[in-house]
C-alpha cells in the first residue's frame, strides 16, 4: 500500500489531492427494510484478514504522512447501505465482493427470510457498512 500512495504522490500535481474512501471492518447490522420499518435481523461476521487490512490502510496512510507526502485536510466516518430484494441475493453480492473478509451467519440468514416472509411485497434486505472518507493534500 505504501507502493500505492508513493505512485500516487508521483503523479500528482503539487495541492493535488487523493481520497481515501473505504468500509471499515466491522460486525455490520443486517436489516429487512418494509414500510418505513427498519427490522434487525442479526450481523454479519468478519474475518481477522478486514481487521488487517484496515490496519494495513492506516498504518500507509500514517506513514505517508510522516513521509511529508500528504497532509491529511479532513475526514469523516458515514453508513452506507447495500440493498438485496432477497437474503440471498444480498448474500451472494457479499460472497462476490466481501468473501474473504466476512460471513453471514446462518441464523442472521435465516431471521432475514422470516422478517422478509413476513414483511410482504416491496421488503428488501440491506446490510449497513461503517464507511471512512478522507481527504488528503500532496505537499
Amino acid at each position: 500500500m505504501v507502493h500505492a500512495l508513493w505512485e500516487i504522490w508521483r503523479v500528482l500535481t503539487p495541492g493535488g489531492m487523493l481520497l481515501d474512501v473505504r468500509p471499515l471492518a466491522g460486525n455490520w447490522p443486517i436489516e429487512v427494510v418494509t414500510g418505513g420499518q427498519h427490522l434487525a435481523a442479526g450481523q454479519v461476521d468478519h474475518k481477522p484478514e478486514g481487521y488487517v487490512d484496515d490496519r494495513a490502510a492506516n498504518d500507509a496512510l500514517a506513514r505517508a504522512r510522516r513521509e511529508g507526502w500528504f497532509i491529511r485536510d479532513r475526514e469523516a466516518l458515514f453508513d452506507f447501505g447495500y440493498y438485496g430484494d432477497t437474503p440471498e441475493k444480498l448474500k451472494a453480492y457479499m460472497g462476490e465482493q466481501w468473501g474473504d473478509y466476512l460471513s453471514l451467519p446462518d441464523a442472521t440468514l435465516a431471521q432475514a427470510r422470516q422478517l422478509i416472509a413476513a414483511a410482504g411485497e416491496g421488503a428488501q434486505v440491506r446490510v449497513w457498512l461503517d464507511m471512512i472518507i478522507s481527504r488528503w493534500r500532496k505537499q
